[in-house]
């Protein structure tokens, strides 16, 4: 093959590009990209693509990265300068950034990494005290809370995920039909009464007590890993490890063209361990969306399971349905009669200009008792606070 040592080193840089991107690619990767390319030869271009991608992917979410890449880096140098100025602040009127046309944050930033300025000798003495006026600043940690997951970049969702890591889902607790001894309790436990009373004799009956017993609600949580969710559903599933190691009585699932139960891989102690698990159990990550099917195999198979005791469910969708919503309200409105409360977590509302025009949007819309966005940091926060609000409120009316 000529000027193979020049294809090796390219293949080498392009690892390289892979490895900033956030991709999991080592020396051996790149030893056996080259030997594949070798064997497969460079006649179409269509053969060298896939040869790389079935050597450097091993999972389904690691395809868009390895796209932009391949095509930024391979086809078109001229394209490595459009990236550069996507970096670039712009602004935008009435209409919102389309969100295909521009490449991966992760890629931009692997291409053309950010080079530290030189340290300059100064003449002034080290002591020299130095003031800075931090007045209209913003902290590194208060900009990532507001970043948009689809913009991140690697570095930026690392520290997300170690924040996310940190979040909590506090659900206030519930009465439930079981009692338990309370020297206090509103209620008189005559059982209890008589059995004091025959120790002592029945000379002087002291009456006991019991109270209800308050206990957090099951947490169900549906998440959408279609092609539209999958930066999203990624971030979201790190924030169920963290309450599913936090808490019991978490059922997570997954859905996109059938219906996944990952809580067994989510109680894994380790969210790398956790992660692999999910992502092997998962056979449609990134395709097409069935929405109305999955809730249907989901309330004949697993409503009586997991939505006893008065469940909340948080479905995380953009209600982008590939049925066209065909069924989809017969499922919701089931759904909400079976949970105590149905929560829809949407990415798309971080748009001002949000409308319900898609059939499945219009569809879900009427069975759901909060609708809230979910697309950075904040909005995991705020969730939050909108539960502890409702139970509040439901309290104060009571």
């Amino acid at each position: 093959m000529p000027e193979s040592g020049r294809l090796a080193q390219n293949v080498m840089h392009f690892a390289r590009v892979l490895r900033a991107a956030g991709l999991p690619i080592g020396p051996d990767r790149v030893i056996d990209a080259v030997k594949a390319v070798e064997v497969a030869g460079l006649a179409r271009r269509d053969d060298f693509y896939w040869t790389l991608a079935s050597v450097f992917l091993d999972r389904r979410e690691q395809f868009e990265i390895f796209d932009q890449a391949f095509h930024i880096f391979w086809r078109d140098p001229q394209l490595l300068e459009r990236v550069m100025a996507m970096l670039l602040p712009e602004v935008y009127g009435k209409h919102t950034k389309e969100e295909g046309d521009a490449p991966s944050n992760r890629v931009a930033e692997a291409l053309y990494p950010k080079q530290k300025p030189p340290k300059q000798e100064s003449s002034e003495p080290e002591s020299q005290e130095v003031q800075l006026e931090a007045t209209l600043t913003f902290s590194a940690r208060e900009v990532l809370q507001h970043a948009d997951f689809e913009t991140m970049t690697a570095d930026e969702i690392a520290q997300a995920k170690k924040m996310i890591a940190a979040l909590r889902l506090p659900i206030p607790m519930i009465r439930t039909r079981r009692m338990h001894p309370d020297a206090r309790g509103e209620r008189v436990d005559l059982r209890a009464t008589l059995r004091a009373s025959l120790r002592n004799g029945a000379s002087i009956i002291a009456l006991k007590r019991r109270t209800p017993t308050e206990r957090h609600p099951p947490l169900v949580a549906l998440c959408d890993v279609s092609g539209s969710m999958n930066r999203y559903s990624r971030m979201f599933l790190h924030f169920l490890h963290a309450i599913t190691s936090d808490r019991d009585r978490v059922t997570s699932f997954v859905f996109g063209t059938r219906l996944t139960n990952i809580t067994r891989h989510l109680r894994h102690r380790d969210v790398d361990v956790a992660m692999a698990g999910v992502s092997d159990a998962i056979a449609d990550w990134s395709g097409g969306t069935r929405i109305g099917n999955c809730l249907r195999e989901f309330n004949l198979r697993w409503s009586r399971r997991t939505l006893g005791q008065n469940a909340v469910v948080l479905l995380i969708s953009d209600g982008l349905d590939g049925d066209v919503g065909e069924g989809l309200g017969a499922e919701m409105e089931r759904l909400h009669k079976s949970c105590r409360k149905l929560i829809w977590l949407n990415p798309l509302l971080r748009y001002e200009g949000f409308e319900a025009r898609p059939a499945g949007v219009r569809a879900m819309l009427p069975y759901v008792d909060e609708f809230l966005p979910v697309h950075n940091v904040t909005s995991l926060v705020e969730l939050a606070r909108a539960l502890a609000g409702s139970h509040e409120e439901r309290r104060a009316a009571a």
